[in-house]
């Protein structure tokens, strides 16, 4: 592979962020894979920003609907994914603050029925114990699991 001129690694960069919502170290574990090095990965950078390809609040609030929409994620699973990717506190506190909370108790709901579905003993308390956990290992909290375990019999509405 031809090392790129950093005019290049920009054009490709931003053609990078055109495809979906990029965060900075996205695109840095990019120009990082393309040989970049950091001086010019940080201009790169701040480039794409000052253009808007790349705006880490943008990126979070896409990031945590497409979790709660399309993978049922919870709270607690899409915080931590958030976290591996250095955001910054202010961006993931305020697009997890704005999840809509009737889809993600519909999330919730839809993650219990699919489990309950796998379960033989529908109600014993067992199976409620591995509904629990399954729904914990989504990112759901346990007060809500609770709620919605009680609250649901074979009828999912919230």
């Amino acid at each position: 592979m031809k090392e790129l001129t950093p005019g290049e690694a920009l054009n490709k960069a931003a053609a990078y962020c055109t495809l979906c919502e990029r965060c900075v170290s996205e695109v840095t574990a990019k120009l990082t894979a393309w040989g970049m090095p950091a001086s010019e990965q940080q201009k790169i950078i701040g480039r794409l920003q000052q253009e808007g390809f790349i705006d880490e609040a943008r990126y979070c609030r896409a990031f945590v609907n497409d979790k709660v929409r399309f993978n049922r994620w919870g709270r607690i699973k899409i915080r931590a994914a958030l976290g591996e990717k250095r955001l910054p506190k202010e961006h993931v506190n305020e697009a997890i603050e704005n999840i809509d909370e009737e889809q993600y108790m519909a999330a919730l709901a839809e993650v219990i029925a699919s489990k309950r579905k796998e379960l033989k003993g529908k109600d014993d308390y067992a199976a409620q114990q591995k509904i629990l956990r399954y729904a914990a290992s989504r990112g759901f909290e346990p007060s809500f699991i609770i709620k919605a375990i009680n609250y649901c019999g074979d009828e999912m509405d919230f």
